[in-house]
C-alpha cells in the first residue's frame, strides 16, 4: 500500500499529486487504479482529476508495461523510411497495437517521438537494444529472439523450482 509513500507529503497539500504519482509509479510500475483512489482521497481531490492527469502526461501508465517493452521511433527520419510499416509488422507478429501490453504480459509496444538514432533509421528499441536499418522482412526473426528467451527463463525456472 502507498502510505510509505504518503508519508513523505502533507495530507491534502494538491501540489503534491504529481509526485507522488511519479512515486505511486516506481513503486508499483504503472498507477493502479485502486491507488489512484487512495491518492485521491489523501489529497482529497475528485478522482477523475487524478485521472486527468494520469492520463495527460505520457510519463504516467495505467497498465503494467510488458517483460519486453518494444519502442518504435516515429520521428521524421524513421518516418520518411517507412516505420509506420516496421510498427504494423510488429503488430501483426504480436496481434496487439501500439499502447498495448500482449495477454502473457511478455510485450508491450509503444510509439516514441524520437529516439535520437536518426541515422540508422527506421530504429526500434527493445529493452536496451537497438535496431537500425530495419526491414518488415526482419521482424519475426527478432521477436523470435525474444520469445525464445522468455521460453529458456521459463524452462530454467521450472528446473531450478
Amino acid at each position: 500500500m502507498p502510505e510509505k509513500i504518503f508519508e513523505h507529503y502533507p495530507k491534502s497539500e494538491k501540489s503534491n499529486l504529481i509526485p507522488i504519482l511519479q512515486d505511486v509509479q516506481d513503486k508499483y510500475g504503472y498507477l493502479p487504479e485502486r491507488l489512484l483512489l487512495e491518492v485521491a482521497d489523501y489529497i482529497d481531490i475528485p478522482l477523475s482529476r487524478v485521472y486527468g492527469v494520469a492520463t495527460f502526461y505520457n510519463q504516467f501508465r495505467l497498465n503494467p508495461l510488458g517483460k519486453n517493452v518494444i519502442r518504435v521511433c516515429r520521428g521524421t527520419a524513421c518516418h520518411v523510411k517507412n516505420s509506420a510499416n516496421i510498427l504494423q509488422a510488429i503488430e501483426n507478429e504480436l496481434k496487439i497495437k501500439a499502447g498495448q501490453t500482449s495477454r502473457d504480459k511478455m510485450f508491450t509496444i509503444e510509439t516514441v517521438a524520437c529516439i535520437g538514432a536518426c541515422s540508422i533509421a527506421p530504429v526500434i528499441s527493445i529493452n536496451d537494444e537497438y535496431f537500425g536499418r530495419l526491414t518488415v522482412k526482419e521482424i519475426p526473426k527478432i521477436i523470435s529472439k525474444y520469445k525464445k528467451e522468455v521460453k529458456y527463463e521459463k524452462n530454467e525456472l521450472t528446473v531450478a523450482g
